[in-house]
């Protein structure tokens, strides 16, 4: 055992809030579309992968990190404005199952594609060149491009925000999270929205696997436990709320990494430890089911 000086804890503090900043973007696609369609986006991770794959080639490629950060999410809401126009749009009202069924296929669709594009490897990756070495915080120095994540979190949360709460478009999302008849009656075609709604969702899905791609190993398989630990964010943050997604993924993170720091094999545990404990005091989450950013 070892001693756990005030420095060392605030680094993994640090270390947790910008684990907890992926956690909180990849919950926050994942509440997004949820919150709006009601459908349990099962290829939510893979999208993640996808994300990563494409930022990483792209950087090969072009040598531009700040090209790959645009492309990235261009890219995977593409993708997933066709998935939800010709393969989810039909399953509406068909119940719940059917859309989680068949997003849990498109993600073994996306996995092999993968595979078969870039081999079961993947792909090495490194930090990006400009945001490489560290920075001193007064009680340590800690790595330039997690700092970066950080930034980057709250910039999109943001313009997420400011999207949401204050053009036409996010009214509309807004009010078609709580009643999408009333939505229809008033003549605004909700398919189209939610359409725009999925495609959000799985950009920040793939450009939170682009940022997270420095920090960990890229390979077909990598979106798998993030999609479980996603959606554990999701449920400590209340099922389709964005503000939840956002402090539960914060949370979770930071429970990760002190987990980490005094009893390493226990990590993992740690975050569904914590989902339990919520659960079981408040079992709708932090923020409850009240809709998007309520």
């Amino acid at each position: 055992m070892f001693d756990i000086t005030p420095q060392l804890f605030a680094l993994q503090l640090m270390t947790g809030i910008a684990l907890g900043a992926v956690y909180a973007l990849l919950a926050i696609g994942l509440s997004l579309i949820f919150g709006m369609l009601t459908v349990v986006n099962f290829a939510h991770g893979a999208f993640f992968m996808v994300g990563a794959f494409l930022g990483v080639y792209s950087l090969g490629l072009t040598g531009n990190f700040w090209f790959s950060l645009l492309l990235v999410p261009l890219a995977t809401g593409a993708i997933g404005l066709v998935c939800e126009r010709f393969l989810v749009r039909p399953l509406y009202g068909r119940g719940i199952d059917y859309p989680l069924l068949l997003t849990f296929g498109l993600s073994y669709v996306l996995i092999d594609l993968m595979r078969f594009t870039f081999g079961i490897e993947g792909l090495p990756t490194s930090t990006p060149a400009e945001l490489r070495g560290s920075v001193f915080l007064g009680f340590g120095h800690f790595p330039l491009y997690r700092l970066f994540l950080i930034a980057a979190t709250a910039v999109i949360v943001l313009g997420l925000w400011l999207f949401i709460e204050k053009t036409r478009y996010g009214l509309i999302i807004r009010a078609g999270s709580r009643d999408a008849e009333i939505v229809k009656v008033l003549g605004i075609d909700i398919a189209k929205v939610w359409w725009l709604v999925f495609g959000i969702g799985t950009a920040i899905a793939g450009l939170s696997g682009l940022l997270a791609a420095p920090t960990r190993a890229v390979n077909p398989e990598m979106g798998i436990p993030i999609l479980a630990e996603s959606f554990v964010v999701t449920v400590v943050g209340g099922m389709g709320s964005l503000p939840g997604a956002v402090v539960a993924g914060l949370l979770v993170g930071v429970v990760f990494a002190m987990t980490s720091l005094v009893a390493p094999e226990y990590a993992e545990l740690s975050i569904f430890v914590l989902m339990a404990l919520v659960l079981l005091i408040r079992p709708q989450g932090f923020f409850g089911k009240a809709g998007l950013m309520s």
